[in-house]
């Protein structure tokens, strides 16, 4: 496993559903902000402004949930060298108690940010997120 990446997301009151605590939506949009910001700060400027990804696949279990005013620490990593055009992608949130509660492994593709054609994940690309895998 590389290295994992960390954020920190606390919820705002427009995250809150009805049952009083994230929305399912919110933990999605997290898991993209999650891909997003470990690209941008592990990518070189050049793979950034030259690639782009989409998600192609969520697999995500719900084991818990955190309420306005709460926080979870977001982890990301990756598992596993890219196949093709796609990297897998692990997401883990973990509320204050240390409990994970929500994870997720995540599919994406990337294109070429100018043509918006898939692109195969070339081994300078995928090398920042793979350091530290035996």
């Amino acid at each position: 496993m590389s290295k994992p990446f960390t954020l920190q997301f606390t919820p705002t009151p427009a995250d809150i559903d009805e049952l009083g605590h994230v929305n399912n939506a919110v933990w999605v949009r997290w898991i993209q902000d999650m891909a997003t910001a470990h690209w941008t700060a592990t990518a070189s400027p050049e793979h950034v402004a030259a690639y782009i990804w989409v998600v192609t696949r969520h697999e995500i279990d719900y084991r818990g949930n955190v309420k306005l005013g709460e926080h979870v620490t977001a982890r990301t990593w990756i598992e596993k060298p890219p196949k093709g055009a796609q990297f897998d992608r692990r997401v883990e949130f973990v509320n204050a108690a240390g409990k994970t509660i929500v994870s997720a492994n995540t599919t994406w593709a990337m294109l070429d940010r100018a043509s918006g054609r898939l692109m195969r994940v070339r081994d300078e690309v995928a090398a920042p997120f793979l350091e530290g895998q035996e």
